[in-house]
């Protein structure tokens, strides 16, 4: 199949690997274009007998992809524009209701017949790092990657399938932990929490997951098709009802106060390549700032 024409990201298929690239300068946000792009690729990929796993990794060295566009919280009109790019580029594909777009896209990552695997070598912030849940696997590259959920600093929540995903893989504490406290967490903590399955040396994490990835593309489809089944069956995902919930609560949380605390995080350097280098220490002195 021919892949060339999603924005924002580029592909290779080699012997039944796919390794996608975000290539969306200037942090891979999760906007307009790289939403649309996703799902139409995850939408045709599907039934690409020739792809058999999937690696979605970041050409920036410094982003895997920073967060949801801030416009989402700023313009009213960005996130329906958007959903509409992405119902577009997935023809026949519904949204559930009660779900936005990002809950969707991870859900029908999840549901893919290939394996899917995040290489991290980067931040993963918000909508980003919401994406990576949705994979099978994630491997993160140790002094380079940080993962987090830094909704709650922005009086929202993570409502791309973040509560829903970090509270399965990590269990009600840690989600909490993350999610209200929303740290940066390195490989090494990752590793242990359960948010990757490997920290590895950054000089290791490519060839690693080439290796990996071709190992699992050599097996039979069928048999890759029975034991996700059976682990699925093991360990059942989430139904959609849980995303629902987190969709309403998100929505919800969209207040004047929100919205003006949107634009002077804007005006302070959110969204900015400096300012996403230390977001956390950002967000932490407008949070004080505000509290005086």
């Amino acid at each position: 199949m021919d892949y060339s024409s999603w924005a924002g990201l580029e592909i290779t298929v080699t012997d039944g690997v796919a390794v996608v690239s975000l290539d969306h300068p200037p942090l891979n946000l999760m906007d307009g274009v790289l939403l649309p792009s996703l799902r139409g690729f995850v939408h045709q990929v599907r039934t690409d007998a020739e792809v058999r796993v999937i690696v979605f990794q970041s050409a920036d060295p410094e982003f895997f992809s920073a967060h949801g566009d801030m416009a989402y919280l700023t313009d009213p009109e960005a996130l329906p524009a958007a959903t509409r790019a992405a119902v577009e580029a997935a023809p026949g594909a519904v949204i559930p209701e009660g779900m936005n777009v990002l809950q969707a896209l991870g859900v029908e990552v999840r549901d893919l017949p290939q394996i899917t695997i995040g290489k991290i070598a980067g931040f993963a912030r918000g909508a980003g790092n919401e994406f990576l849940l949705s994979l099978d696997l994630r491997f993160a590259a140790i002094g380079k990657s940080g993962q987090a959920q830094p909704e709650s600093s922005l009086a929202i929540l993570a409502g791309g399938g973040g509560t829903v995903h970090l509270a399965r893989l990590l269990g009600p504490a840690r989600a909490l932990e993350l999610l209200v406290g929303g740290q940066l967490v390195g490989a090494e903590v990752a590793e242990r929490y359960g948010l990757v399955n490997r920290a590895l040396p950054a000089d290791e994490i490519d060839s690693f997951v080439d290796d990996l990835a071709r190992r699992m593309a050599r097996v039979r489809p069928e048999v890759v098709a029975a034991i996700k089944a059976t682990v699925r069956a093991a360990v059942p995902p989430p139904s959609t009802d849980p995303y629902v919930v987190e969709n309403g609560f998100l929505y919800s949380l969209f207040t004047e106060d929100m919205v003006a605390g949107a634009h002077e995080q804007l005006a302070a350097g959110v969204q900015t390549r400096e300012g996403e280098r230390d977001l956390e220490a950002l967000l932490d002195r407008l949070s004080v700032r505000a509290g005086e």
